[in-house]
């Protein structure tokens, strides 16, 4: 666990022991692959959201191939998209959000690099 004083010295740098600061919200560490965001509030919007939803996975990200084949084969399974289209995300990629109510309440995302 990353202590709040360690998250105030992260703001102050841009990498630190392989983290990264995304924005005054958000840091990055990637292991194995694996890109881990943590949210920590410092703001009047993520402390509302912080408040809201609590401690836990905001959501998990599987990076695709062809994200326009896979939107469709999950629409088929009977998975609700938040959007049809994909969308530029972050990183350059492509995503599309699956609608919690058919992930169990976890926020799923697609990704495929541009």
């Amino acid at each position: 666990m990353i202590k709040r004083d360690r998250l105030l010295k992260l703001r102050k740098r841009k990498y630190s022991q392989g983290y990264r600061l995304l924005d005054e919200n958000l840091i990055e560490k990637v292991v194995r692959k694996i890109k881990i965001v943590v949210l920590f509030y410092f703001s009047k919007h993520s402390k509302k959201l912080w408040e809201k939803k609590g401690e836990g996975i905001h959501h998990i990200a599987f990076e695709v191939a062809d994200i326009i084949s896979e939107m469709e084969r999950l629409k088929s399974e009977g998975f609700i998209l938040l959007n049809e289209v994909p969308k530029k995300g972050a990183d350059n990629k492509l995503v599309c959000i699956l609608h919690p109510k058919g992930t169990n309440s976890v926020l799923v995302e697609l990704c495929q690099g541009i």
